[in-house]
């Protein structure tokens, strides 16, 4: 079986439906790490992360299984968008705003650490993340969201586009903003990114 991780998304969801257990397993390691990352930067609570990435399993799962699954988008696209309509519900229901606040236990930037780093390299990269979070925080709600699946889930801004039901005009125009009042906010605030 180690040719199964090989399969496209197609063919594994394929061999799902025929019965096979193993191939839905490998479809969940594939974008795992990916779709969770993405809820717990909307919701920054690991339970409710936790509690929303299962949901969307189950659902993804139960749509799978009903044979509802249409073939047109790319599987992960088609996650995501449950994972952002999910958290969308999350915080209209408890009416908080999403921050990117580090935890104890989780901090996306820890991702981005480089083994061969010094000790001041680290400590210098962990402050500019931190003032980076600070302005990202600081953002209109619409240009955050961009932010947020730009550069840390890693989606195109077509995917972003799809996720948000906007025009990839749009989003694009929502990332630029984004930038430009974080340039302002640097200037007024005088942060120094070094």
């Amino acid at each position: 079986m180690q040719v199964m991780p090989m399969l496209t998304d197609q063919e594994l969801i394929a061999r799902y439906s025929e019965g096979d257990e193993k191939s839905f397993e490998i479809l969940l390691h594939r974008y795992k790490s990916k779709i969770y990352t993405s809820i717990y930067l909307f919701v920054k609570d690991h339970a409710q992360a936790e509690d929303i990435f299962q949901e969307v399993f189950i659902k993804i799962i139960d749509t799978l299984r009903r044979g509802k699954y249409n073939h047109e988008g790319k599987f992960v696209q088609w996650a995501m968008r449950i994972a952002y309509n999910m958290c969308v519900d999350h915080h209209r229901r408890n009416k908080r705003r999403a921050h990117l606040n580090p935890t104890d236990d989780f901090d996306i930037f820890d991702v981005l650490m480089h083994s061969d780093d010094s000790p001041e390299q680290v400590i210098i990269r962990s402050e500019v993340h931190d003032r980076i979070r600070h302005l990202v925080d600081a953002l209109p709600e619409e240009q955050r969201e961009v932010v947020i699946l730009r550069h840390y889930a890693d989606m195109s801004f077509k995917e972003i586009a799809g996720l948000t039901r906007v025009s990839i005009n749009t989003a694009l125009g929502r990332m630029r903003y984004a930038l430009i009042n974080i340039r302002r906010m640097m200037a007024e605030k005088e942060v120094v990114l070094q």
